[in-house]
């Protein structure tokens, strides 16, 4: 066999590409991943869902999680920034959810022991190689990439999966990517010492702090540091004319419920900024092609779905791929496509009403009736493809949204 003929090529290794190269890898396919960084960088979400614990398993890394010693996350917190109401979800009271814990990461850590361990189990991951080019044809796919000595190689596999994260290498080659009108966001962001929390051994929640048209979230990392961000409107972002460290320091003022935790923080390196949130392509896939994780659609990451996304489309892809190796055909990944869609827009409704006022009445008084904060709380934990019994909860919440929009069935709320 020639030395640069794959079975499959994966464009990128976070946490997509590393499951899909581990799944196709332990499958005894012939895997490349060409990854454009240098491990361990920075990331950020990273905040993860219960549903990731399940697919740690099947990869046969959860070993390796554990050792690593990431913080354990036993739910969610959401509150309003004047702190006039708040709540929290504890996965373990859910009874619609598989999983009843998920754990907190720093990415830079996490995604490296992903790539490691899908070169342990038997893929070719190569970091620092820019993919320049991808040409499908009838029988495979031929890829151009740059090594870190700035030499141009071609390399020929007869599927592509494309894990390049927002840097949605074929979705913008094929003119595929599609921005959400309403969710132009941009986030500011950094890692603080000494944020105002419960002692370590109760720091296992996500923190959200919703303001009128934006928010923050609150991420323990570990017993010294904690993830910080603040979600705005990009067109706000611009109107203001300021430092992004300005913008978010001043948020965090007018924020009692932040202003209170960030008293006597002091940042861990320096303030970040990134954009180009909610966004979808047309197509998740083609001729040989799947995509997986941000590659397929980003989303405001309010629900932190973002990690567990990738590695599950990873898996299905994995899956389709060897579906068309057994078949001995070029790929039908209308399932796929259906699946992965389903998954998206499941997370899209959830994000598209929580900036809504009536959404958040009700998220924030959650209910025993019919066991709908079970169903909230299954959706928090990544029951992305939903039995019968918590889909129709799930309508039924949306349902009474729009009940609440006319008629209070609970308290109004006021961000004043």
């Amino acid at each position: 066999m020639d030395s640069n003929t794959y079975d499959a090529l994966i464009i990128g290794c976070g946490p997509g590409g590393s499951s899909a190269a581990t799944f196709l890898a332990h499958a005894g396919k012939r895997v490349l991943a060409l990854e454009k960084e240098i491990f361990p960088r920075f990331h950020i979400g990273e905040s993860l869902l219960p549903g990731s614990h399940a697919l740690f398993r099947e990869m046969g890394i959860l070993p390796k999680i554990q050792e690593a010693g990431f913080l354990r996350k036993i739910g969610a917190r959401f509150e309003l920034s004047n702190g006039s109401r708040g709540t929290t979800f504890i996965f373990g009271d859910g009874r619609f959810n598989r999983e009843p814990e998920a754990i907190h990461v720093e990415r830079s850590i996490f995604d490296h022991v992903l790539l490691k361990h899908a070169r342990d189990s038997g893929a070719d991951v190569r970091e620092g190689w820019t993919v320049q080019n991808v040409a499908p044809d009838n029988d495979g796919v031929t890829v151009e990439a740059c090594s870190p000595e700035n030499q141009t190689h071609k390399f020929r596999a007869s599927f592509l999966v494309d894990a390049s994260g927002r840097g949605n290498f074929t979705g913008n080659q094929e003119g595929q990517r599609i921005i959400h009108p309403k969710h132009k966001k941009l986030a500011i962001f950094g890692h603080f010492l000494n944020v105002n929390l419960p002692p370590v051994a109760q720091r296992t929640e996500t923190i959200i702090v919703r303001l009128p048209d934006k928010w923050f979230w609150i991420i323990p990392l570990s017993a010294e540091k904690t993830s910080v961000g603040l979600v705005i409107d990009k067109d706000e972002f611009a109107r203001t004319n300021a430092k992004a460290e300005e913008i978010f320091h001043h948020w965090v003022q007018a924020s009692p419920v932040v202003k209170s935790r960030m008293e006597g923080a002091s940042l861990f390196g320096a303030m970040q900024t990134t954009t180009d949130f909610s966004y979808y392509n047309r197509r998740l896939a083609g001729p040989r092609l799947l995509r997986v994780g941000d590659a397929a659609g980003f989303m405001d990451p309010i629900f932190s779905a973002g990690v567990f996304l990738a590695m599950w489309s990873g898996k299905l892809a994995a899956q389709s791929i060897l579906e068309a190796f057994q078949r001995g055909d070029a790929g039908r990944f209308d399932q796929y496509e259906k699946r992965v869609r389903r998954g998206l827009r499941f997370y899209w409704r959830m994000v598209e009403n929580y900036y809504t006022t009536p959404f958040m009445e009700l998220f924030l008084s959650p209910s025993d009736h019919l066991d709908l904060a079970s169903a909230v709380i299954a959706v928090l934990a990544g029951e992305t493809e939903a039995s019968w019994a918590l889909r129709w909860r799930v309508e039924y919440f949306f349902w009474l949204v729009k009940l609440q929009a006319r008629w209070p069935l609970v308290p109004r709320i006021s961000f004043a």
